[in-house]
């Protein structure tokens, strides 16, 4: 794969285009593995209803709108009828001469795919011989409406005396959830970045539109998108529970609850420098991407943290302006050497070009970019920051220094 010059989505477009449309198909999917969970349906909508006819026009509706959207790609539906199969029902006159359901469909079925009259062993191998209707008579529809049901007491009677015979479909398969019938329309998207696009229309514009003109319609969003979101759902969980261990280890460190707030104002900075990093790298945001996130937003804060405490030392015989100024000043090489130290160690990681490292990269874009841009802003925003916070407490009335472990003494 590292050696091939078209990736496997070109060759996909290209395979798409060559075989066009073909008759007598419903669908045509294309599929190609992406990452470890393999291939999955970019967007996937379980569409539900309780009367199944409802249901599948809705269903075809919504792949017949959803196909008119350009970015939208192998857009497919799981409804699939079947063959057509007759099906028996008993009628009171037949269970009155002792036929059951059972018995009606043996002998229909030993007619027309044969009873095994004789079985022989050749050599290891088992011969079935079976008796059945001529060729000819198994494939007229007389056969079967002319048929003669033998009763237990080997009275003759018509198949439509004893059972009514009605023509239905064999479905090939049932979908349920939470009880209800369900059909799962799904779709790619391309490129890849459109999917939020269209999946706010889908929410806004097609979806509504749908259960207007079939009442009783309901949704549910499944596949990669919905695994998504519930993900992203955890993960912004997980943040903040990190946010706060940060911001209590920090306050318990610095003795002070605003210095902590000091530090963390370099977490944003962070993410605005791994979203550039994106940007300028031509990759989309993924959850590997968030992921970065949250491990950026633990270690963008050392170059904060190593600036703010060098200044708190000061205090006792410093000013604010000057002890953070010597701090930004001191703290300058170990803060820098650090941010580009972090990022050497990534860049071979995010120039990688193997499809092994492809799921990774995202991440180390996100710690990488984000260290090197926040660690730029930090040394100015951080001391100005600092400043600020001492002349809000000097304006509340507590000349004191910022942090509350330090205490003065008059002699």
């Amino acid at each position: 794969p590292d050696e091939r010059d078209m990736t496997a989505q070109e060759i996909i477009e290209l395979w798409r285009d060559q075989i066009g449309d073909i008759d007598g198909v419903n669908q045509i999917t294309f599929e190609a593995e992406r990452g470890p969970g393999g291939w999955r349906d970019d967007i996937s909508v379980d569409l539900s209803h309780s009367n199944l006819d409802t249901l599948a026009e809705a269903s075809e509706s919504f792949v017949a709108t959803m196909k008119q959207y350009s970015n939208t790609r192998d857009v497919n539906d799981s409804y699939n009828p079947g063959k057509m199969q007759y099906n028996f029902t008993m009628l009171p006159e037949g269970e009155a001469l002792g036929l059951t359901p059972d018995e009606i469909g043996r002998q229909v079925r030993d007619a027309f795919y044969g009873a095994v009259a004789l079985r022989q062993l050749r050599g290891t191998n088992e011969v079935e011989v079976r008796v059945k209707l001529p060729r000819s008579e198994r494939q007229q529809q007389s056969t079967l409406d002319n048929f003669i049901i033998i009763t237990p007491d080997g009275k003759e009677v018509p198949l439509g005396d004893a059972a009514q015979v009605t023509l239905g479909d064999a479905f090939s398969s049932l979908e349920r959830r939470n009880g209800r019938r369900i059909i799962s329309v799904g779709m790619d998207v391309v490129p890849a970045g459109a999917v939020n696009q269209v999946l706010d229309a889908v929410n806004q514009d097609v979806l509504p539109e749908l259960q207007q003109e079939f009442p009783g319609i309901t949704w549910t969003f499944r596949g990669t998108t919905a695994e998504m979101q519930e993900s992203t759902q955890v993960l912004w969980s997980g943040f903040a529970m990190a946010m706060f261990a940060i911001y209590s280890l920090l306050a318990i460190a610095f003795r002070s609850y605003f210095q902590p707030l000091i530090v963390m104002f370099a977490i944003p900075f962070g993410i605005i420098g791994a979203v550039i990093g994106h940007l300028l790298l031509g990759y989309d945001l993924s959850l590997v991407s968030l992921m970065g996130f949250v491990a950026l937003s633990g270690v963008v804060v050392n170059g904060a943290l190593i600036m703010v405490n060098y200044a708190n030392r000061l205090l006792e015989t410093k000013p604010a302006f000057e002890a953070i100024l010597d701090a930004g000043v001191r703290r300058f090489r170990p803060i820098v050497l650090t941010a580009m130290t972090t990022f050497g160690g990534l860049t071979p990681i995010i120039l990688e070009q193997s499809r092994q490292a492809y799921q990774l990269i995202p991440m180390a874009i996100s710690l990488g970019f984000g260290i090197v841009f926040a660690t730029a802003i930090i040394l100015v925003i951080v001391p100005c920051f600092y400043l600020i916070m001492d002349d809000l407490i000097i304006k509340a009335g507590k000349p004191e220094k910022l942090t509350s472990n330090i205490q003065t003494t008059q002699p």
